[in-house]
């Protein structure tokens, strides 16, 4: 064995871990293989006979790349709105696999990597180097290329825009958690009894201009009406999951990474009374999902 196969062999070993780190960077499979070929590049041409870690040497590497991928994906962001979401729709509709992108979703959840699309890149990468892998920030200060002191505010930073504030008491929430997940489960299963056990007799959906690509009215009001419309929608409700829009549980709906729309939902005495469907791009990405699921686990790491 010569020493590019013994450095490929070492390297397939770690190959797991550096499709983790990166996911949770990216969170796109796509991106991901990219990312990690990236890496390998990177390796056969660089002589590491005197890394003592390889493990942390990938590590820096694979999170290095992914930096440089998140800010070029900042800077040339396309809206995916118009042509560009029926194309998307219409590859779901075609029946693709809801849980394409699940092989590296085990310990984090679609409503977990939306919400980390709302960091800049030097936040998303510190935050989930230190918070999600324990990386010191003596080790990430080179990756984003910032001072020890200033990645620590920048995980800081990201930690509580990740967190968010609730603008209702837990209790609330949990209720209000408790209906939308019917609403998505009775979605998901193509159930127009169980979505109009949860509907409000005059609930009203509401479709911001970007929605419009999807067939769907800007405005359609009564419980049936709305019921019937989210059965034919179902396709996208595999890819949806719950998380805090605006202070209150809401929806995302996340296909393949890419963040597409949010439901923004009002609950009222245990059912659904107004939602808004909202696509715009820049509604999106101006802070409009702000936490977790009210019940998912918190980031182990809370110090600095």
């Amino acid at each position: 064995m010569d020493e590019q196969d013994r450095l490929a062999a070492a390297f397939e070993t770690h190959r797991g871990f550096l499709r983790t780190v990166a996911y949770r960077m990216l969170g796109s499979t796509n991106d991901v293989d990219d990312a990690v070929q990236e890496t390998w590049l990177r390796l056969s041409r660089t002589d590491v006979s005197g890394v003592q870690s390889l493990a942390a040497w990938l590590r820096t590497v694979v999170s290095r790349v992914c930096y440089d991928m998140l800010r070029s994906r900042a800077s040339r962001r396309e809206d995916l709105v118009g042509q560009q979401m029926l194309d998307l729709i219409g590859e779901i509709e075609e029946g693709t696999d809801p849980e394409r992108e699940a092989v590296l979703a085990d310990s984090v959840s679609r409503a977990v990597l939306v919400v980390l699309d709302t960091l800049g890149p030097a936040e998303r990468v510190a935050f989930v180097l230190h918070d999600m892998f324990a990386v010191p920030f003596d080790q990430i200060a080179p990756v984003v290329e910032r001072t020890t002191v200033t990645s620590k505010k920048l995980a800081s930073r990201a930690r509580l825009k990740v967190r968010g504030t609730a603008v209702v008491p837990a209790a609330e929430l949990n209720g209000q958690r408790r209906v939308v997940d019917a609403f998505l489960a009775a979605s998901r299963d193509g159930d127009l009894a169980g979505l109009l056990a949860v509907l409000a007799p005059d609930v009203v959906r509401h479709a911001d201009t970007a929605a419009l690509a999807l067939g769907v009215a800007k405005e359609v009001r009564g419980a049936h009406a709305v019921a019937e419309e989210t059965v034919l929608l179902r396709r996208l409700a595999g890819f949806a999951e719950t998380v805090l829009v605006n202070g209150s549980v809401g929806v995302v709906v996340a296909p393949y990474g890419r963040l597409v729309l949010a439901l923004a939902i009002t609950v009222e005495d245990g059912l659904i009374t107004e939602y808004e469907v909202i696509a715009d791009p820049m509604r999106l990405e101006l802070g409009l999902l702000d936490a977790w699921t009210p019940t998912a686990d918190r980031p182990a790491a809370e110090h600095e």
